[in-house]
């Protein structure tokens, strides 16, 4: 099945859609460009949620629900976030259809049904959650709020790209109210480094973070901090953003706080996402010509149990030895699943979860019962053997262990060869097209210089990173005086 895959160096996107429809992870659907995400890519999310979940609420969040839908005079509110959505907004104008005489059998929309204030279908909800915290802040005893929600939103993309970039998404948000500007940016960079930990520890993704330029900030943030991955394909991906407001919003929704001092002030905001744009991260930076790959932390199904038989009995045989594997496993913290179906044979369920990228295979047959053996596969490596089976429980539990800080050393050497320092524009424009990845450049700081860059090339800044030895030197492309290098990229 995987081998019917469009090879990464042929075609990566094409390899890309492919690999997502044919291993099960979601679908395109009867509207467009929206998705339906199936069981298969959902379990994956669900694990990603999970993970996310426990740490948002390690670090004293509360996951609360606000409405899908924006009156358009809250969503105008804060100016800039308004201007910087204004263009993907979906709005809802009437609240009923009737039939239409001149053609029976269809609808049409009632015009006497016209809503009094459009609504916006959400882009993000900062509005509706600031004119919410409005009602809810008074004194500085009401603060800080730290309040995440778990919600769909949708952003009319034109052009669109299963997981990558859809019209509608499922992502989580975050949406803090603090007294001091210093807590606040506390909160952004702590936010941010959770997503890196995430990032690392479960998606087995090595990350820069770093600060957004000034033009790729969130529309009304004051300040927007990034964890930026690199794909296989040479080009970036931003996999998390967390947004110091600053009281942008708490002026724009008049939302004000008592101090203990006694004084009446504006009170200090941010906001955090990531979406199910992490399923293509995942998807682009362990996968191979064979189908999906996943690491042990995130795998629906850590483990699959294939039996090879011939009749009933042999099968009996098998399935005492694989039950006791399965719940073996089990108490060791690891899923497994038990595949005994006997509608598809062993080498079609061999190549199904080698393209859905289960990442311990085992297969028993009759010689296997006879030898006290158990056939492991790597998904990781594509590669076999035969190990005993009082010892096999072992071997996978750290195998677990193994697989997961392969892939993220595999991922991290991937992208410390692609990060490139070049200090001509003749050596940006060539590295960026024979090797990709990203470039560590000067830049003199201006939008001017970022947007003909980006006019040239096709690249922009990635991020300013946080860890950058502050070096002067002189901007890539106009010779002026710079600060330190930035990272550049082709991003996704």
């Amino acid at each position: 099945m995987g081998k019917n895959l469009t090879k990464r160096q042929d075609d990566y996107s094409k390899w890309y859609n492919e690999l997502v429809v044919k291993a099960d992870l979601a679908e395109n659907s009867a509207v467009r460009g929206c998705m339906v995400i199936k069981p298969y890519g959902f379990a994956i999310w669900e694990k990603m949620q999970a993970e996310l979940d426990r740490m948002f609420k390690e670090t004293g969040h509360e996951n609360a629900y606000f409405p899908l839908f924006v009156p358009k005079s809250l969503f105008e509110a804060e100016e800039k976030n308004a201007e910087g959505f204004a263009k993907e907004c979906a709005v809802v104008t009437h609240y009923r259809l009737k039939n239409d005489e001149d053609n029976p059998g269809k609808l049409k929309v009632d015009p006497e049904a016209k809503l009094e204030e459009e609504l916006v279908v959400r882009p993000t909800s900062e509005a509706i959650i600031w004119n919410t915290y409005k009602n809810w802040i008074q004194s500085y005893r009401d603060l800080p709020i730290k309040v995440n929600q778990w919600a769909n939103v949708v952003r009319w993309e034109m052009r669109t790209r299963l997981f990558l970039r859809t019209a509608e998404f499922l992502w989580q948000e975050g949406h803090t109210a603090h007294a001091t500007k210093e807590e606040a940016l506390e909160e952004t960079e702590l936010m941010n480094n959770i997503y890196a930990e995430f990032a690392e520890n479960f998606m087995a993704i090595p990350v820069v973070k770093g600060a957004k330029t000034e033009s790729e900030r969130f529309a009304g943030a004051l300040e927007t901090y990034c964890i930026e991955a690199l794909m296989q394909d040479g080009k970036a991906l931003q996999a998390g953003t967390s947004h110091f407001l600053g009281q942008n919003f708490a002026k724009a929704f008049d939302v004000k706080f008592a101090t203990k001092e006694g004084g009446l002030e504006y009170v200090w905001a941010t906001s955090w996402g990531v979406s199910t744009r992490l399923m293509g991260a995942l998807i682009m930076t362990h996968s191979d010509d064979n189908g999906l790959v996943l690491p042990p932390n995130l795998a629906p199904i850590q483990v699959v149990i294939v039996p090879i038989y011939k009749g009933e009995e042999q099968l009996a045989q098998i399935s005492e030895v694989a039950s006791q594997l399965v719940s073996d496993l089990r108490a060791n913290g690891v899923s497994v699943k038990y595949d005994d179906r006997d509608t598809q044979k062993p080498g079609w369920k061999f190549a199904q979860y080698e393209l859905q990228g289960v990442p311990v295979r085992l297969a028993l047959g009759p010689k296997d019962l006879e030898k006290g053996t158990v056939e492991l596969a790597r998904r990781d490596t594509l590669t076999k053997e035969f190990v005993k089976r009082d010892v096999v429980v072992d071997k996978v539990v750290a195998l677990m262990t193994d697989i997961q800080n392969d892939l993220f050393d595999k991922a991290k050497n991937f992208r410390d060869e692609h990060i490139t320092e070049v200090d001509s524009f003749e050596d940006f424009k060539k590295v960026l097209k024979e090797k990709g990845g990203f470039i560590s450049a000067h830049w003199d700081g201006t939008a001017e210089t970022e947007t003909k860059i980006k006019e040239l090339t096709k690249a922009t800044i990635r991020c300013v990173p946080f860890n950058r030895k502050e070096e002067s030197g002189a901007c890539v492309l106009t010779g002026k005086p710079s600060e330190g290098r930035v990272l550049f990229a082709k991003a996704y």
